[in-house]
């Protein structure tokens, strides 16, 4: 296969559309596949970890990845359907003065992916609360030695999120984060929110054994912080070599209507690999040791 015939696959181009279109649902996908299957494998292969440590770390790590995606695709669908039609016909929802605002490809892509991507803020409270509340029922079914509720919602958000990005607050963000990589770091400030919100249900839970609650908390914080940490130390490194992609992509598909949609689906889809590749595969192993350390010391 030629090189040139990557930036020119069909596969790689529904995903990164995927990715642009369903930014929320595309990060929900990559951590459903690494999270129910590379990371209960990296928590288990733990050298000298206590085991039932290890069996509570795995079945947070099945409970988060099984209620997130649920919430994830029940939130992040509307609203990206949402987003679509304000895409589609920008005059339509938003305010004339609006659109000329935010002419420029960039700033469009910023207003409108601050609300994809957004979607994850959502989501993070009811996560981490459901997440807390299925380690029991998973540690029972999964590691034999209780219930969960459909969440949904219907109704037209595009005039909606079109009023809020008629907003100056919204324009104001728009002109000063547009030129950054505002993805990554809308993905880490959700991570962050939620591992929070994860630590303190914990602490509170009544169903989870006292003796097993430090041990789970530690992991989930020392979890996040390395694969942040880890995140913007792999992300500069790869900076040259996906600016590099990108231009040669750009070269290859200089003709085509959806360029600016693949660009941006690149700029989503490499933090959303990079942070599962740190998360889910590469952390959970150091930090279900490091946890279990700080428990017994403790």
């Amino acid at each position: 296969m030629k090189v040139q015939s990557i930036y020119t696959n069909k596969f790689l181009k529904k995903g990164l559309e995927f990715a642009s279109d369903r930014s929320a649902l595309f990060v929900g996908s990559v951590s459903l596949a690494l999270s129910t299957v590379a990371r209960p494998i990296a928590i288990m292969s733990t050298p000298k970890t206590d085991k039932e440590n290890k069996k509570y770390a795995c079945a947070r790590s099945l409970a988060s990845s099984a209620i997130g995606y649920g919430l994830m695709l029940g939130v992040s669908m509307p609203v990206s359907n949402a987003i679509k039609k304000i895409n589609d016909n920008p005059a339509k929802y938003l305010k004339p003065a609006t659109v000329k605002h935010l002419s420029a490809p960039k700033k469009f892509n910023f207003a409108t992916q601050l609300f994809n991507l957004g979607a994850g803020f959502l989501i993070a409270v009811p996560k981490s609360i459901l997440t807390c509340a299925l380690i029991p029922p998973f540690m029972s079914k999964v590691f034999p030695k209780k219930e969960n509720k459909d969440i949904s919602f219907t109704g037209n958000l595009s005039k909606g999120i079109g009023k809020l990005i008629d907003t100056n607050a919204v324009k104001k963000l728009t002109d000063k984060f547009h030129n950054t990589n505002f993805e990554q770091h809308i993905m880490c400030l959700i991570d962050a929110f939620a591992t929070g919100v994860f630590m303190m249900q914990t602490a509170k839970s009544k169903k989870i054994e006292q003796d097993r609650k430090k041990a789970l908390i530690y992991n989930a914080g020392i979890s996040t912080g390395l694969c942040i940490a880890g995140f913007y130390v792999l992300d500069k490194a790869l900076k040259k070599p996906t600016e590099k992609f990108i231009e040669n992509f750009r070269q290859a598909n200089k003709n085509s209507p959806k360029l600016e949609k693949y660009v941006q689906g690149i700029k989503i889809a490499k933090p959303a690999l990079i942070l599962g590749g740190i998360y889910y595969i590469a952390i959970p192993f150091v930090s279900t040791f490091l946890a279990d350390r700080f428990d017994k010391r403790k």
